[in-house]
């Protein structure tokens, strides 16, 4: 079996030494990624070329190296360069003992470190209710303290027959079970289901390491504070909540009922958390409310996860359609769907603050870390509760932020992920993913942005000769030659969209390919004397077209056919017929390659330039194309047509139709054939161009499953070491909990303190000026303020030239605000005992 499930490592070599055994070294600041005992494959590798093919057990050594077979042998010529290692995925076989065995010697997951003996209670507990209903018949009554002492004994008694023993059986444990036997609590079944669901997937397909043998977990802190409550609390009243009035009682129920919800997004986490609203009866009372957002359609791939939507909604808003659904579900859900954006443009129409503070708690739904933390910040800013959750795959997390008790969202931040350089994209990818990009960026670059530019160009500058004439004057406008170019080369059929497409693939996989061995002929050294064309680097073959080859004539027909789409040229399925497209190509003439004297950047650490240097050449040339377009055409009509508008394309992963990872695909697939790297296949090449994070039913049911646990405690207000982050990967199968990180607090001095939590306010008045606002920070704390900044803006900084000057001029004047403005956050800075700057919490400041 696969044992993770993840895509197999891959790593570039820099140097095997000959010895036994073999170490083997990374290129320099780059990771292997392997573990001991990885089983990798060689390839690529020049000098010890033996090793080429062969599978190697190998031990780590260092995160940059690792040891392998015994290279020292005649067999093993010296290693020059080159060579790639690759993870080889070696099947695993796993047993399991009999359910007879186990029940009384169980292999047990613990999934809380802090509760190390709660699973074996728990195992304990199940076993003893299973004997208590072959005894009475039933299960315990609810909330009988009768049968659940009875529960207990019966838990002493499997305790005794066990091969290990529990030292320790937690009472509180088994009681609250027999408590609840006879109910159900939703968010709990989801967690358990969708981890379930998984073990059953594993059996089913042998991919990911199955469970040995048992995981049991509980929810038991939503329970806590029950023990005076009064049984009637927790009786059916024949209605569709009985089986959860049995677990947390009627007057959490209302709560429930009563409850304010604002969720961003409605994608996959988002429509099981919708459904577990729905099966706990969140928001169904007149007071409740849950409020939905998502800008998003519903896109043909969303089906496989996205449980509430069918084949009939594609293309519909997600927000209405998963309320819609979530009726079906529950019909007393007071439920509003709306499709804005949560983010800045909205915080003073949709999303205010007053919006914030009329909701109880925010959850999150979000696929993008940049929307996680705005929301987080403006979820601090107005001191609102709020569960963060997330999966990839396999893997899932859940965070539950709470104001003055946790830290937030923010507080702990994962590393940048490492960007792809650009002369590795421009010039010497390394691998298909890099092709991929690649191509994913000629899409938007050549169907998206020039079309962008040329509409905006033509709508500034309606006079084609004014054009001209300003260019012949040594004038510049911003995309002139750019322009000027798609002007001149602008088709006005299908023949000039198929010639066109056919002159990108001989510039694209041709003539750049030659043009890099000018550049950087194959015996190119470096000034320390290495090969400048070795491992990552890659030496370019030029790919010479063939209509014989598939991938040669896809790239031209998709190509042609988002032109024709882009420029608006009209084409029909015969156009498309192999001999239609023959005929057009054997009329097109391929220019010679001639080389440039362009710079090819070759330094890593270099970014893409902003924007290519214009000289008064190449504005001249621009001058020149557009004048030949004007005098070439007879006629204003016949004129007007080149300068039309084009439809710039927007990237749609999910339509077959449209051709677009069509192109993708055979751009990527030529380009990674230019330099010799392995193709990968359509569905890879949507992945990655459309950027889908793989996302799984199982791990979304138990993710969303498990933040609905974390959001009832919230609503009984539970203390810090009552929640549980988590942290998931059924792949494996792990599943952590532990305790939120509580809040860090700052000591401006003694007595005075805060965390990210507190916000100061300070009431002034349209006379109420700078120095008032001094003054008062001086009054109230006794400490110097030193700096005070709105948003971007220094408003009073006393080292600054003049600033001194405006301590006589009002807050109102220096701040401007907007009509109808009532208060701003500002951000001020103070002068410790120790003479150090400290920053203080966010200060919000009325205007009256």
């Amino acid at each position: 079996m696969d044992l993770n499930g993840e895509e197999p490592k891959e790593s570039f070599i820099a140097d095997i030494e000959k010895a036994d055994p073999g170490v083997v070294t990374c290129l320099e600041n780059r990771m292997h990624g392997f573990e001991d005992g990885d089983t990798v494959t060689f390839r690529e590798i020049k000098g010890m070329t033996a090793l080429n093919g062969n599978m190697c057990k190998i031990r780590v050594l260092t995160p940059y190296a690792y040891s392998i077979c015994d290279t020292s042998t005649d067999q093993f010529a010296p290693y020059e360069h080159d060579g790639i290692a690759t993870q080889v995925k070696v099947t695993s076989s796993t047993h399991f003992e009999s359910l007879k065995k186990q029940l009384h010697a169980p292999a047990l997951l613990t999934p809380d470190l802090s509760r190390f003996e709660a699973p074996g209670s728990i195992h304990l507990g199940i076993c003893a209710l299973h004997k208590f209903r072959e005894l009475h018949g039933r299960f315990p009554n609810i909330r009988c303290n009768k049968d659940a002492a009875l529960l207990e004994q019966l838990a002493e008694d499997v305790n005794s027959q066990m091969e290990q023993r529990v030292d320790s059986i937690d009472k509180n444990l088994i009681r609250n079970l027999s408590y609840t036997s006879q109910g159900c609590f939703p968010p709990l079944c989801a967690a358990l289901g969708g981890i379930a669901a998984q073990e059953g997937l594993k059996a089913l397909t042998g991919k990911f390491t199955p469970l040995k043998q048992w995981l049991h977990f509980d929810a038991s802190e939503v329970l806590s504070g029950f023990e005076n409550s009064d049984v009637q609390c927790f009786l059916p009243r024949q209605n569709r909540y009985d089986a959860l009035r049995i677990c947390i009682g009627e007057e959490l129920c209302q709560q429930l009922c009563n409850l304010r919800i604002f969720m961003v997004g409605c994608g996959a986490i988002g429509c099981e958390m919708i459904k577990n609203y729905a099966m706990i009866g969140i928001s169904t009372a007149e007071k409740g409310q849950i409020t939905i957002t998502d800008n998003d359609l519903i896109e043909k791939s969303n089906l496989n996860r996205q449980f509430l939507f069918r084949p009939h909604h594609i293309q519909k808003p997600k927000s209405t359609t998963a309320a819609q659904s979530a009726l079906e579900i529950n019909p007393d859900l007071q439920i509003e769907a709306q499709q804005y954006k949560v983010c800045p443009q909205t915080e003073n129409s949709a999303y205010t603050d007053a919006f914030f503070t009329s909701q109880d708690l925010i959850v999150n739904a979000l696929d993008n870390v940049e929307a996680r933390r705005y929301v987080d910040s403006r979820c601090v800013v107005n001191q609102r509760a709020l569960l963060e959750s997330g999966t990839m795959g396999a893997k899932g997390h859940v965070q539950v932020i709470v104001p003055h008790l946790t830290e937030s969202y923010s507080t702990q931040r994962d590393p940048p992920d490492e960007d792809v350089p650009y002369c590795t994209l421009k010039s010497f990818p390394a691998t298909v993913e890099h092709c991929i990009q690649w191509a994913r960026d000629k899409f938007e670059s050549q169907f998206s942005q020039k079309p962008s530019l040329f509409n905006k160009f033509w709508s500034s500058h309606q006079s084609p000769l004014h054009v001209v004439e300003i260019l012949q004057n040594g004038g510049t406008l911003d995309g002139s030659v750019q322009v000027s170019r798609l002007l001149e080369r602008r088709p006005s059929d299908w023949d000039g969209c198929v010639a066109l497409a056919r002159l990108k693939f001989e510039k694209y996989f041709n003539h750049k390919a030659k043009q890099l061995l000018h550049a950087f002929p194959a015996d190119t050294k470096l000034k320390d004397g290495s090969l400048f064309w070795q491992s990552p680097k890659r030496p370019p073959t030029p790919v010479v077209f063939s209509q014989k080859d598939v991938t040669h004539m896809s790239f031209v027909v998709t190509t042609a056919r988002i032109l024709a789409e882009m420029f608006g040229v009209n084409w029909n399925s015969q156009d498309l017929l192999p001999e239609r497209i023959a005929q057009i190509l054997a009329a097109v003439k391929v220019p010679e390659f001639r080389p440039s004297s362009k710079v090819i950047i070759t330094d890593e650490s270099v970014d893409k330039p902003e924007e290519d240097t214009v000289t008064g050449d190449e504005l001249e040339d621009a001058a020149v194309r557009i004048q030949r377009v004007i005098g070439n055409s007879a006629g204003d009509q016949a004129m007007g047509w080149r300068f039309n508008h084009l439809k710039p394309a927007d990237f749609e992963k999910d339509d077959d139709s449209n051709g677009h990872i069509d192109f993708i695909t055979a751009a990527s697939n030529l380009r990674a054939e230019m330099y010799s790297i392995d193709p990968a296949d359509r569905l890879k090449t949507k992945r990655i161009a459309g950027r889908i994070v793989p996302a799984i039913a199982t791990t979304t049911a138990a993710v969303a499953g498990l933040v609905t646990i974390e959001l009832i405690k919230i609503v009984k207000k539970s203390p810090i070491e009552h929640y549980k982050n988590c942290f998931l990967n059924l792949a494996l199968p792990v599943l952590v909990f532990s305790e939120p990180g509580a809040v860090e607090r700052t000591v401006v001095k003694d007595n005075l303190s805060f965390t990210l939590w507190d916000k100061w306010e300070v009431r002034g008045h349209k006379d109420f000026t700078l120095q008032d606002f001094l003054n008062y920070f001086k009054g109230k704390h006794g400490f110097e303020v030193t700096m005070v900044v709105h948003g971007v803006r220094m408003i009073y900084v006393p080292v600054m030239p003049g600033h001194r000057k405006r301590l006589p001029q009002t807050l109102l004047k220096l701040i401007k605000p907007s009509q109808g403005k009532k208060y701003v956050d500002l951000v001020v800075s103070f002068e410790s005992d120790n003479s150090e700057d400290i920053p203080g919490p966010p200060v919000r400041y009325y205007f009256s």
